[in-house]
């Protein structure tokens, strides 16, 4: 649509796998250095991992591109899929017929002979798996067995398995370490810097027959702070910075243009609201907040004015209890002197130190129940019963005259 009116020849930004417009950064170069090193030396496993969108997948076909004529590949782009089916899948793509009904066994030896059918024509083969970090656990031991397919000298297939960050995890595993050992050469790709942002977009500029820069500097430092250096990423932010150019008029795509093309294109996640939920009652969407602050207030509101009318019944029991216990004192104590006869008494030898016992009784009946009524009291009003108190001086031989008891 806006190839004509930038002196283009086709868009420069697809997101196809061309490989014509790959840039050979240093990490790519790297990338293809042990690609070729793996290849070379007859490995058994070759791993080439990187971020979603670094041109993983470019490079592959970059690869096959550079292959010599002498060599077969087959290559995998689905890699979900069970034993069974990847066994089959490597028949298709070899061209080795095979029964549908056909077991893994079979399927096995169909592969063993026709690998060492091409290796005796001086002949090699390379199985590539993209998307690896996709394949099972049973699946990698299938394809682990596929190595075992060797002679005394070399090996019959080499496996190159590229896929995201993800496959290195699965690789560490514990139960897999034994494919984990065969790998020969393995590589990250990572994303492009800033100094390598301006190569990239010029170059795909240059495949596609512009010979103009048509990309400001301040758009190129916002094509990399919005694509973290992912080339797809640039890929997409550049094609639709051209379009909104050309629907501008305007010759130059400047920063802003970008920044409303990364608006359009990039998806933003946005947090969910907390949503704050009552723990007494289920309330409708169409209620406030506030009326659930309101409701709790009133009914801790509530509960302090039940626990205050609660308080004045437990000081009513214990002023009753204080009550009786003063009742039950008080009978003892007009009890007792009451035991003591006037014929007893004699005026001739009534002394001081013969009220002594009456008095011990007096004082030290109940002892116990005195100590527990004391103890009672003192909770509530110490000052007004206290034990000292109580002396046997309240029984004063005074009381007894011998004038009262005159004999008849």
């Amino acid at each position: 649509m806006y190839e004509s009116y930038f002196g283009l020849t086709e868009r420069p930004f697809s997101i196809a796998p061309d490989p014509h417009y790959l840039y050979m950064s240093s990490r790519h170069k790297e990338a293809m250095a042990h690609l070729s090193y793996g290849l070379s030396q007859g490995g058994c496993f070759i791993v080439l991992t990187g971020e979603v969108g670094t041109g993983k997948t470019t490079l592959c076909r970059n690869l096959l591109t550079d292959l010599p004529t002498h060599v077969d590949v087959a290559l995998i782009l689905n890699p979900n899929l069970g034993s069974t089916e990847l066994l089959q899948t490597v028949c298709d793509e070899l061209k080795i017929r095979y029964e549908q009904t056909a077991t893994q066994k079979l399927l096995l030896d169909l592969i063993n002979g026709h690998l060492l059918n091409t290796f005796s024509k001086n002949r090699h083969t390379v199985l590539i798996i993209d998307e690896a970090q996709l394949l099972t656990r049973n699946v990698l031991e299938q394809i682990r067995l596929l190595t075992n397919l060797e002679t005394t000298k070399s090996k019959l297939l080499q496996i190159i398995l590229i896929g995201q960050p993800e496959l290195y995890d699965l690789l560490s595993r514990n139960d897999l370490r034994q494919l984990a050992q065969r790998v020969t050469a393995r590589y990250h790709l990572g994303a492009l810097e800033r100094n390598e942002i301006e190569e990239y977009v010029n170059y795909r500029l240059n495949v596609a027959g512009c010979k103009q820069p048509i990309f400001s500097r301040q758009a190129l430092n916002k094509l990399h702070s919005l694509s973290e250096g992912i080339p797809r990423k640039i890929n997409v932010l550049a094609d639709h910075s051209l379009l909104a150019t050309y629907s501008q008029g305007a010759t130059l795509v400047e920063a802003k243009t970008v920044a409303k093309a990364a608006k359009e294109v990039f998806i933003v996640s946005k947090k969910a609201p907390m949503v704050r939920m009552p723990s007494i009652l289920n309330f409708s969407s169409s209620k406030s907040e506030s009326s659930v602050y309101d409701f709790e207030e009133s009914e801790l509101k509530l509960s302090r004015v039940k626990s205050s009318s609660a308080k004045p019944s437990n000081t009513r029991q214990s002023s009753t209890r204080q009550s009786s216990t003063r009742q039950s004192s008080t009978r003892q104590s007009s009890t007792k002197p009451s035991n003591t006869k006037p014929s007893n008494t004699k005026p001739s030898n009534t002394k001081p130190s013969s009220t002594k016992p009456s008095s011990t009784k007096l004082s030290g009946s109940r002892p116990s129940n005195t100590k527990l009524s004391s103890t009672k009291l003192s909770d509530t009003r110490p000052s007004n019963t206290k034990p000292s108190n109580t002396k046997p001086s309240s029984t004063k031989p005074s009381s007894t005259k011998p004038s009262s008891t005159k004999p008849s």
